[in-house]
């Protein structure tokens, strides 16, 4: 079906009821029909970007190094270690 090209055509803006030429409309984002004079674009905040989430663990983890508990046996002054494990 074949438009016609709106060239002597008027519209009305939904922002300001005011007549414009139909060749100088535009559609918004919200779908409201305006003059390019009062149109507004959307919002950065409106969009919604995409986060990631933050790593929670290590790639080829260990755990931690058990260090070897030594035990001083003797009197004061003589020291001997002895390793327990």
């Amino acid at each position: 079906m074949a438009h016609a090209t709106g060239k002597y055509a008027k519209a009305i803006s939904d922002r300001s009821g005011r007549e414009f030429p139909y060749k100088e409309m535009i559609k918004e984002w919200n779908g409201s029909f305006v003059h390019k004079s009062e149109f507004e674009a959307k919002h950065p905040q409106l969009e919604r970007s995409k986060h990631t989430s933050d790593a929670q663990s290590l790639k080829d983890a260990r755990p931690a190094r058990k260090e070897p508990m030594t035990v001083f046996v003797g009197k004061q002054g003589f020291w001997k270690q002895v390793p327990m494990c």
